[in-house]
């Protein structure tokens, strides 16, 4: 129903790192704010301390836990990039390797004039997994060659 889909939809929001990106920026610019708020506060506590104006006896927020909780956002943010950098790269590279859609059973209202049928769909895939195995005995001929090169000649 409409609530059923409202949840998926909240769900799928989660695992979207652009989404994420853009529910965290507010909190970065919170953090940002309170980092030179309590970086200005401890300054000016320092300062009157060093005039003489006050004892160091006042308490005053920590200024490391507060530049820490900026540095977690960022990582976090810093994530989300490259996660959504790495869903568009592997988004590119299947388009480019595999152009085009194979009709599901489950969406048969999604068969387009260029859709692959099943059975060209296997054979591409078989096409891609012999390149794949002929770059792999290749690699694996030239690995032999050069440990092979590495063995001094009088030894065999």
């Amino acid at each position: 129903t409409e609530e059923e889909t409202q949840q998926q939809l909240c769900q799928q929001q989660d695992f979207d790192p652009v989404h994420r990106f853009k529910m965290l920026i507010p909190q970065l610019k919170e953090s940002l704010q309170n980092v030179m708020r309590i970086a200005s506060l401890n300054l000016a506590h320092n300062t009157a301390i060093d005039n003489g104006i006050k004892s160091s006896d006042a308490a005053v927020q920590r200024f490391d836990k507060s530049l820490e909780e900026f540095y977690a956002l960022c990582d976090q943010l810093e994530l989300c990039l490259r996660l959504a950098y790495e869903c568009l790269s592997q988004s590119i590279d299947s388009a480019k390797h595999s152009p085009n859609l194979v009709p599901t059973a489950t969406k048969p209202d999604t068969v387009q004039t260029e859709s692959l049928s099943y059975s060209q769909y296997l054979s591409m895939i078989k096409s891609q997994i012999s390149c794949a195995k002929d770059i792999h005995n290749a690699l694996l001929e030239c690995s032999k060659k050069i440990a092979g090169k590495s063995q001094p000649q009088g030894m065999l």
